[in-house]
């Protein structure tokens, strides 16, 4: 059962202002995150775990849940045209994506103080996109209303604040003086166009699914151990691998 379908709804004309709002505020976090929390304490540590948790809460109870009804629900999915495991490749998507990246930046990440210019660019260039889709979808729930609306943008502001955190620690002085501005930017430009434009539904369950995977990753990656004690290229066949043999079965 989707937990926010039940909710009251607002007019429709209100929406785009909370949604706007909603911008704002998730700008506001890329702004400011660098500024409030020490993990090097106890809890600061806590505190970005618990925001973390929250954010793949999120992902599992309720976002996952919806992806599940509306590919199901979808006509080609029904007449065969469209499988469910491509939207939910789309997730594992999402999670492989920033994992290569993690491990391209602990790669670079050494002695020197700042990352060569092409990784930084590079690095925050895909989490700029990232940051953008984010904000391009708070005008395109799946579950329409302002609960579903206000769940998203809670659970995008925390997940927000861990993942520029783990950006923080591998930028340093870059993030403050460029990175944290072009993610802010980043999210307004994204809740811009997605104000300005429609979307078709099955792309925005796309969109999610991607953001799933991204989610998952980066909350994990703050959690487990570093990047660099990985093999992310062992990881990458063995994802590709066996989702064909599922695909295949």
């Amino acid at each position: 059962m989707l937990l926010a379908t039940s909710a009251p709804t607002m007019p429709f004309e209100s929406l785009p202002l909370v949604a706007s709002l909603s911008a704002v505020g998730l700008a506001a976090v890329h702004l400011l995150v660098g500024e409030g929390v020490d993990s090097e304490t106890g809890a600061g540590r806590s505190a970005l775990s618990a925001a973390g948790g929250a954010a793949v809460a999120y992902v599992f109870v309720l976002l996952l849940p919806e992806i599940a009804h509306f590919v199901v629900e979808d006509p080609r999915v029904s007449e065969g045209s469209l499988t469910e495991e491509a939207i939910y490749g789309v997730a594992l998507t999402g999670f492989v994506v920033f994992y290569g990246l993690e491990a391209l930046v602990a790669q670079n990440t050494g002695e020197q103080s700042e990352l060569p210019p092409v990784v930084f660019w590079g690095y925050i260039s895909v989490f700029a996109l990232y940051s953008g889709l984010i904000g391009y979808l708070l005008f395109h729930q799946e579950v329409p209303g302002v609960v579903n609306l206000l769940l998203y943008t809670v659970a995008m502001g925390l997940h927000f604040s861990i993942t520029d955190h783990g950006i923080r620690r591998h930028l340093g002085a870059q993030y403050d003086r460029v990175g944290r501005w072009v993610l802010a930017g980043a999210t307004l430009l994204g809740a811009a166009v997605g104000l300005a434009t429609l979307a078709r539904p099955l792309v925005v369950t796309g969109l999610f699914a991607f953001v799933s995977g991204g989610i998952v990753l980066n909350v994990i990656k703050e959690e487990l151990p570093e990047a660099e004690r990985g093999r992310f290229r062992s990881f990458f066949a063995g994802a590709v691998a066996y989702t064909f043999v599922v695909t295949l079965i």
